[in-house]
C-alpha cells in the first residue's frame, strides 16, 4: 500500500520522536483524517512523549487550540493482552481544512528541538 503523499511530512516527523516505533498508519474518513502509531511504553521517555503530544494536540491553549485529538486506542485487553503489545495512539482531525502537513509544521515548531535528540525530551523532575 502506498502512503498518501499528504501524510509524508507528518509520518516522517512522528517516526523521529523518541519512543514512537514501528509502522505509522494513516487514513481518511468522511473528510476527517487520522494517524495511528505505537509508543514503546518501556522507553524511559514514553510518558514524556505522551505528555508533550497530549499538550500540543489536545490543549495547546485556550485561544490556540488545534482541531485535533490525541487518544489511546486498544482492542479488548481481556481478549488480546496488555498495553506493551496492544495499546496504540491515534491523532484525529475532523477539520478538512487542517492538513496533516499543517500539523507536522505545528508539531515541529512546538515539540522539543531537535525532535530526534533524546536529551531535548528530558526534564529534571
Amino acid at each position: 500500500m502506498t502512503e498518501d503523499p499528504e501524510f509524508i511530512a507528518l509520518t516522517t516527523l512522528l517516526i523521529r520522536i523518541p519512543a514512537i516505533k514501528g509502522r505509522i498508519g494513516t487514513g481518511r474518513d468522511d473528510g476527517a483524517w487520522w494517524t495511528k502509531f505505537v509508543i514503546d511504553i518501556s522507553d524511559p521517555l514514553a510518558w514524556r512523549v505522551i505528555q508533550e503530544l497530549g499538550h500540543v494536540l489536545n490543549y495547546l491553549s485556550l485561544t490556540e487550540r488545534l482541531p485535533t485529538v490525541f487518544i489511546p486506542v486498544s482492542p479488548p485487553p481481556y481478549l488480546n493482552g496488555g498495553p506493551a503489545d496492544f495499546l496504540s495512539w491515534v491523532i484525529e482531525c475532523r477539520d478538512r481544512r487542517f492538513s496533516p502537513k499543517s500539523l507536522a509544521d505545528c508539531l515541529a515548531g512546538r515539540l522539543p528541538n531537535p525532535i530526534d535528540d533524546r536529551s531535548t525530551w528530558s526534564i529534571d523532575e
